[in-house]
């Protein structure tokens, strides 16, 4: 039970970082000059979005599929 614990723990951790890092970019990409980026939209949309995609990881991971 642990084992399967720690491999869901990991692989929603993967998704929730890369989800995060995708909307990160996908916020910053929405302005012209970086100066003009606004970081806190950047950080709490990214912060959301990794929360969503662990919350979503509850119904289950195709990678876990055995």
């Amino acid at each position: 039970m642990k084992n399967k614990i720690l491999k869901w723990v990991k692989a929603a951790g993967i998704r929730a970082i890369k989800t995060v890092a995708e909307t990160a970019v996908a916020t910053i990409g929405t302005t012209a000059v970086i100066s003009e980026v606004d970081w806190k939209l950047v950080v709490s949309a990214s912060l959301l979005s990794g929360l969503v995609s662990l919350l979503v990881s509850v119904k289950g991971l195709p990678e876990l599929k055995e």
